[in-house]
């Protein structure tokens, strides 16, 4: 689907999504989520070896947001669920505690989603989500955001996925977050 400037906020007819090499253009991922999350260098640095490593796994699909340009506006990636990876590992007592721990087997995980603020609320993101998510050859999706009401929160909420464990603390993570699931394919309108 198309979505630049119309007024004060972009055209979304003017970007474009579709499959993402995200290897070759990891620098501009990680520089629209540093500007749409927050982070500092430090972080990028570790983030940009995560993501490497990511998309070498089996399954591992990523799409791309970009302007007619090709400048790069927002992306998202996942996977089939692994639960030997670090994810999986520190969500899954979580997960047990709230009887949902079987949401680790059979799950596509939405490792990252992230639109820059500049293109935000003009329905990027929902089509990343959907595209990425009606590909998926498993029959539901995970996924973990920070747990206080966002936008994003609740994007995913009118998606179909309800909280599944809160109050996640990830290591060196300051703030908690929370895991969410739903169904496949996601919930429209």
């Amino acid at each position: 689907m198309p979505h630049t400037a119309g007024g004060q906020l972009p055209d979304p007819r003017r970007v474009v999504t579709g499959p993402l090499d995200l290897a070759a253009r990891v620098d501009e991922a990680l520089a629209v989520q540093a500007v749409a999350f927050g982070l500092t260098d430090e972080e990028i640095g570790v983030r940009r070896h995560i993501v490497l490593r990511h998309m070498t796994s089996p399954g591992a699909r990523a799409l791309g947001a970009t302007t007619e340009e090709g400048r790069l506006v927002g992306f998202i990636y996942g996977m089939p669920n692994d639960r030997s990876q670090w994810w999986s590992t520190v969500v899954e007592p979580y997960l047990r505690q709230q009887g949902n721990e079987d949401w680790l087997e059979d799950t596509f995980v939405i490792t990252e989603l992230h639109v820059h603020p500049a293109f935000q609320r003009r329905g990027i993101g929902r089509e990343l989500i959907t595209h990425l998510t009606d590909a998926a050859t498993e029959p539901r999706s995970l996924l973990s955001a920070l747990d206080f009401d966002s936008p994003a929160r609740a994007l995913y909420r009118r998606l179909g996925y309800r909280d599944l464990a809160r109050r996640v603390q990830f290591p060196s993570a300051p703030q908690p977050y929370v895991v969410m699931g739903a169904w496949l394919p996601l919930a429209r309108g």
